[in-house]
């Protein structure tokens, strides 16, 4: 029998794996999607619909992943999601048509939902219980980075081989490292014992006590509000700063966005062990509906252009690192991953709306209005988690 990985081995092996699962599965397509267009002959709204469908399928199937990770290891999960990436990639660059192109996709965002954060972070809780919330933010560090590395490979590889060989280059890279490793990872798991939880026991929980079934549902509404806001501004980002006026400058303000990110966790982990992880997701709230206020207020103003990259980065990453901690704060590790699943379920079911949403509202109005109305929606995430630290301090 093989001996348990130490946990620090455990997280920097997942941030590799989770830097290749968002490189290859969701940032590249963004760069890919005009070669896609002219290939298959849509038009290029038309081509991310399809990265919608696909995420809004993702969404559906996060509680299916979930329960399976409860039941039978979250790191065997992984193993069967990166083989299922792998395949899924290689039906995307061999698609014959458009019907084709729409099916790989869906397949590449249902294989997300077993490779991605939401099953990582249930890796981290069934090997180290509570004690996983500081590694879930050193996971999310390492994996800030997956958008430095593959927006450039992505450009790099587009321009020598075209997107139908970049998929293929992808799907080796998924099964060359993340397939390896989370078998290795599942391996080390039996070998250490690590028990799995029943995925029924969440139900129970959640359903068996009505304060307990209150707060999760909350939890859900402040998941999907903050998911509508961030997809909608980070889909439209570069596009939105040009509306209001920032002409050429809006690329060097998106590109404030990353670096935010990646501060974010950073400044969580040296200065956020003070808060609780409630408090955390209300700070993580108030920064989404800020920034979208800052830049409606000030645009075309360059310096609040910028504060709104830094508080819209900050709100992002720290949204990321409460979606894994906060249910496991609330509600323990048992039953962790049919909750989390639930809690991606939320957030990427809103956010498949949003892109369509924020388009028809700026054509029906204006990119401003459009942003003070994300900014009130933006409230409601945060009353959602003040109600929930309430109803905490009650019981």
């Amino acid at each position: 029998m093989m001996p348990a990985a130490p946990m620090w081995i455990v997280v920097w092996l997942l941030g590799a794996t989770q830097v290749v699962g968002y490189g290859t599965l969701l940032y590249a397509f963004p760069l890919l999607a005009p070669d896609i267009a002219a290939e298959i002959g849509w038009r290029e709204d038309l081509v991310f619909a399809a990265l919608s469908v696909g995420l809004l399928a993702s969404g559906l199937t996060a509680p299916v992943a979930g329960r399976l990770a409860d039941s039978y290891g979250a790191a065997r999960v992984m193993t069967f999601g990166s083989g299922a990436a792998a395949l899924a990639l290689i039906v995307l660059a061999i698609a014959p048509g458009p019907a084709g192109f729409v099916a790989g996709v869906v397949l590449t965002q249902l294989a997300s939902s077993f490779v991605l954060y939401a099953s990582a972070f249930v890796v981290l809780v069934q090997a180290g219980g509570e004690a996983a919330r500081g590694r879930i933010t050193h996971l999310t560090l390492i994996a800030g980075f997956a958008s430095t590395v593959f927006w450039p490979l992505t450009y790099l590889l587009d321009a020598r081989l075209g997107w139908r060989d970049v998929y293929l280059v992808y799907a080796a890279l998924n099964a060359a490292i993340c397939l390896p490793v989370h078998a290795y990872l599942a391996r080390s798991a039996r070998s250490a014992g690590v028990a799995q939880a029943p995925a029924a026991h969440a139900t129970e929980s959640v359903t068996g006590h009505r304060s307990e079934r209150t707060i999760f549902l909350v939890m859900l509404l402040g998941f999907a509000v903050e998911g509508f806001v961030l997809s909608a501004m980070l889909v439209h980002m570069v596009p939105m700063l040009q509306a209001v006026g920032l002409g050429a400058a809006a690329l060097a303000v998106g590109a404030l966005f990353g670096p935010a990110q990646v501060a974010s966790r950073l400044v969580n982990m040296v200065a956020g062990r003070a808060l609780s992880q409630t408090s955390l997701a209300i700070v993580a709230a108030f920064m989404l509906p800020a920034s979208a206020a800052v830049l409606a207020a000030s645009a075309p103003w360059l310096p609040g252009a910028l504060t709104f990259a830094i508080l819209f980065g900050f709100g992002s990453g720290l949204n990321t690192i409460v979606s894994g901690t906060l249910p496991l704060a609330l509600f323990g590790a048992r039953g962790y991953g049919s909750r989390l699943g639930w809690g991606t379920w939320a957030r990427q079911f809103a956010g498949a709306f949003a892109p369509f949403a924020f388009a028809a509202s700026t054509a029906a109005s204006s990119t401003h209005a459009t942003l003070w109305m994300l900014a009130a929606l933006g409230l409601v995430g945060i009353a959602a988690f003040v109600l929930i630290a309430l109803l905490r301090s009650r019981r």
